[in-house]
């Protein structure tokens, strides 16, 4: 079955499940941080190579040579300049941050898309998502799930449209990437709070109040002594989520609760790179720039050896 759909069926058996009050249910979308190292150059290059690789790629060049590592770092150098100019900007250091950042959601359409890109044609149309998620729901359209299934379906068919910039419900990658991760996308936002307004919004009356916000993270009647989180979540709706005090939340609010301006960290590591990295000061990085300061992008096995033979030493 479908990743997508598989993950809907749970939803809809938790659902209908009574028991114990469930869990906090967090739905803000934050940037991760980039690493759990401390960012101290003077200590360790450690949170630039997690920053600029991902944290389980670091580990690879770890074990590397400086040879081996300015080699591999070079092939990245080529993938992060897209216009193909000889420079990598901060523009494209940023962006290539917030990739390496999130290679799972890459690795995640990767898989879904060889599931519904049928005619290996390198794009998937409506019909052929359609016909992958939902083909055994529209051949018996009659059976016990199939409203459910049908509302998915339609709510699907919005984004899907949403997604496909040029309106042609075909989709490359690109734009199926915004359809299946849509928070990773800036004109996909408004899909994200018009969905979580539909899950939360249970009188349907286009806003959530105090108790559809409470409802949606924990489930109250099966315990009636709330825990102090639950309390504190009132107070935060009152105080902050409410901000025209109407005692409901309205498009614009659940926006500025669900997507906060977070600090973006991408964009200060893509500047503190460049900075440090920059020897002609041109603003930009060619790519001898890089690899002159390997040590700060990649690391290797000689950036750690001084260490290494300390630590030897003290044993």
């Amino acid at each position: 079955m479908d990743l997508r759909l598989l993950a809907m069926c749970v939803a809809l058996c938790v659902a209908h499940a009574a028991g114990k009050p469930m869990e906090k249910k967090d739905r803000v979308h934050h940037d991760p941080q980039l690493s759990d190292k401390e960012h101290d150059d003077a200590e360790s290059f450690d949170y630039d190579h997690d920053a600029f690789l991902g944290q389980e790629e670091a580990k690879t060049f770890d074990q590397l040579t400086p040879e081996e590592s300015k080699e591999r770092l070079g092939k990245i150098v080529d993938k992060i300049d897209e216009d193909k100019d000889g420079f990598v900007t901060t523009e494209e250091m940023k962006k290539w941050i917030k990739f390496a950042q999130k290679r799972w959601i890459y690795y995640d359409v990767d898989q879904q898309w060889r599931g519904h890109d049928l005619n290996e044609d390198g794009l998937v149309t409506w019909e052929e998502y359609k016909n992958a998620t939902y083909g055994y729901v529209l051949d018996d359209p009659e059976s016990e799930d199939s409203f459910n299934y049908k509302q998915m379906m339609s709510r699907d068919e919005r984004r899907f449209k949403m997604a496909d910039k040029d309106g042609d419900l075909i989709a490359n990658k690109e734009e199926f990437t915004a359809f299946l991760h849509p928070e990773e996308y800036d004109y996909m936002k408004d899909i994200v709070v018009v969905e979580t307004m539909e899950d939360i919004d249970k009188n349907g009356d286009g806003f959530i109040d105090l108790e559809e916000y409470i409802g949606d993270m924990y489930n109250h009647e099966s315990d009636p002594d709330e825990p102090e989180w639950v309390k504190s979540e009132r107070e935060q709706f009152v105080e902050f989520r409410d901000k025209n005090k109407d005692g409901k939340m309205d498009k614009d609010e659940t926006r500025d609760w669900i997507l906060p301006s977070d600090y973006d960290h991408a964009d200060a590591e893509a500047k503190h790179l460049v900075y440090e990295s920059d020897a002609d000061k041109d603003g930009q990085l060619s790519k001898e720039e890089i690899i002159n300061k390997y040590d700060l992008f990649v690391g290797s096995q000689a950036t750690d050896f001084g260490e290494a033979l300390v630590r030897h030493d003290e044993f």
